[in-house]
């Protein structure tokens, strides 16, 4: 019988009896945990919007990298189709109420997540966009060989003159990657685009999201919004956040059952190397409940320690 492991936790609150063992038990068994911590997140990306300024680099007016007109007009608007694919896929293919759950909290998760990330280091950084100089309108007579602050500045519109700070990383890019990258994995997990001689129209289809958020990307250059350094971290952020949701509910895509997610409803409570302790765990190993094996392995085990008397003491 293999050696039994080490106590872990067992005074842990999903072991105790009464309320407080059922909310503790159902915190573990759900994804309430997750919901709880987007909330927080969500709530500080409010808050940053509202309160937070960026840092205010200072810029020479005859700098021609940010003497670009500004865009009132964008190409292209924050993307929201990644959910908008996975409610048209759960309508078609009508998968299990919990898988459908998952994907929808995996992209949600990367969504919130993305642009929280962004404006920390937007506001931290305070590059100047490639438009300052037409936001800024500077005030007549301000030297344009010396540096200056935006103290300068007269624009009215104290958004468009705050915005022109928040150039590195691009938020666009960042939040087209995690939704469309995330879509990416996701169709390469329900098409097995790695299994052995997988079609190559299967690993076109993955990639066409991650072609739509380049193209994104791009659109952000064009409209002098950012530049190809932005636009290039955006990507890698998102990009980034995007595979780490992933893989928090989906196996690797090199997995046989990549296409499925993980079964998190009672995961520490069916092996004895989970996460915590059971109260009768013991037990349940010596009458082979817990580890599945049954009668079938004591067997050996006491066979093993009978031949292991010496002779003459086996029996009377």
């Amino acid at each position: 019988m293999p050696p039994f492991p080490p106590p872990r936790n067992s005074m842990a609150f999903s072991n105790q009896p009464g309320p407080i063992g059922a909310i503790a038990r159902f915190w573990l068994r759900s994804y309430a945990a997750d919901y709880v911590a987007l909330g927080f997140v969500a709530t500080a990306f409010v808050l940053i919007q509202i309160f937070v300024t960026p840092f205010h680099r200072m810029f020479y007016l005859d700098n021609m990298a940010i003497q670009f007109p500004f865009a009132k007009v964008e190409r292209v608007p924050i993307p929201l189709f990644p959910a908008l694919v996975l409610l048209l896929w759960g309508l078609v293919t009508r998968p299990p109420a919990s898988k459908f759950h998952i994907s929808l909290l995996g992209l949600i998760a990367s969504l919130t997540v993305t642009p929280f990330i962004t404006d920390i280091i937007k506001n931290a950084v305070g590059r100047p966009r490639p438009d300052l100089i037409d936001r800024c309108q500077p005030e007549s007579g301000t030297p344009q060989h010396k540096l200056v602050t935006w103290n300068v500045c007269t624009q009215a519109n104290e958004h468009i003159l705050q915005e022109g700070w928040r150039s590195f990383p691009s938020g666009h890019s960042s939040f087209a990657f995690a939704g469309l990258g995330f879509l990416s994995l996701f169709l390469a997990g329900q098409l097995h685009v790695f299994r052995p001689r997988a079609d190559l129209g299967r690993c076109l289809l993955a990639f066409t999201p991650t072609l739509g958020a380049i193209m994104i990307a791009i659109s952000r250059c064009e409209d002098y919004r950012h530049d190809v350094w932005d636009v290039t971290a955006g990507a890698v952020l998102g990009s980034s956040v995007a595979y780490f949701t992933y893989r928090r509910y989906f196996p690797s895509l090199a997995d046989k059952k990549c296409h499925m997610p993980y079964d998190g409803t009672d995961a520490p409570f069916t092996s004895a190397d989970g996460f915590v302790k059971l109260v009768d765990d013991e037990e349940r190993l010596l009458s082979g409940v817990g580890n599945g094996a049954g009668e079938a392995e004591q067997e050996p085990s006491l066979q093993v320690r009978m031949d292991n008397v010496p002779r003459g003491q086996g029996g009377r």
